[in-house]
């Protein structure tokens, strides 16, 4: 036999209805209230937070603004970032600028120290220059920033130092007031009277451009090998004695009907390299 069901009382029904009805009719209210107050100060504040814990569309927009500020720091961070990478290249490319300037400078004092050391050690008399520039289209000369005023004349030596030693450079062959034009040994319009060391004999040497400088009209018998030094020759009407020229690279070979030897020699002094010079002032 089951158990008779209670009877849910009227009072009991009321209750349950006026409670699930309540809090809509509660929020109405409110809603209705904090519309019609003014909008400043508490009201503004509870506006605030009634609207985001029951309006999704709110919270949603809420939480867009916040990761929209959070893309935004972003990319200030990798703007300023970005900023900062540039910045620091262009310190390292001003330091590798520096370096260079630097080791060019270090370079053209030891330069500079050797022409000094010359011009103690030897009799000739003489001033330093620079090259100034040089002609495109002739590039076996330079123009040195120097000429009539500081006593230069035509026909004088040039020497430059090249890997500690000092050498034959060329000749001037044009002078202005201030600038000076010298023609480099590997010049195909250049030539001197040379001799080969331990006075094995005497010999022309003539510039050929791009191809290698030679020594010709040396005696037929002369024993030469290839490293041996060559020196200008005191019977040279332009260049003092004993300035070194270069060393013998090649032999030529001999022919039945010559009756002189030409050998091959690579300068002392690399004509592109030239930077500083002395010019002999008188033989």
């Amino acid at each position: 036999m089951s158990t008779p069901k209670h009877p849910i009382s009227f009072k009991t029904y009321t209750g349950h209805y006026r409670r699930r009805y309540l809090l809509p009719v509660g929020f109405l209210l409110v809603s209705f209230l904090l519309m019609i107050l003014p909008l400043d100060g508490f009201v503004s504040s509870v506006k605030a937070v009634m609207a985001y814990i029951f309006i999704p569309q709110v919270r949603v927009a809420h939480s867009a603004v916040q990761y929209a500020q959070g893309v935004s720091q972003t990319v200030q961070e990798l703007l300023q970032a970005h900023q900062e990478n540039e910045s620091l290249k262009q310190e390292i490319q001003n330091a590798r600028l520096s370096a260079i300037q630097a080791q060019e400078v270090f370079a053209e004092n030891e330069r500079l120290s050797a022409l000094l050391k010359l011009q103690s050690q030897q009799p000739w008399k003489g001033v330093w220059a620079k090259v100034a520039y040089r002609e495109p289209s002739q590039w076996n000369s330079i123009i040195l920033d120097k000429g009539a005023s500081q006593g230069i004349k035509e026909r004088s030596a040039v020497i430059a130092v090249q890997d500690e030693q000092a050498a034959l450079a060329g000749v001037v062959v044009e002078v202005n007031e201030n600038t000076a034009k010298v023609l480099l040994v590997r010049d195909e319009e250049f030539s001197a009277a040379v001799r080969l060391e331990k006075d094995k004999g005497e010999g022309l040497l003539v510039g050929a451009g791009p191809r290698a400088v030679q020594v010709k009209y040396l005696p037929l018998l002369t024993q030469i090998e290839t490293g041996e030094r060559v020196y200008t020759s005191k019977s040279s009407s332009v260049f003092p004695a004993g300035i070194l020229v270069g060393q013998v690279s090649r032999v030529h070979p001999s022919t039945a009907f010559q009756n002189s030897l030409t050998v091959e020699i690579t300068p002392q002094v690399r004509s592109e390299a030239v930077q500083e010079v002395f010019v002999i002032l008188g033989k």
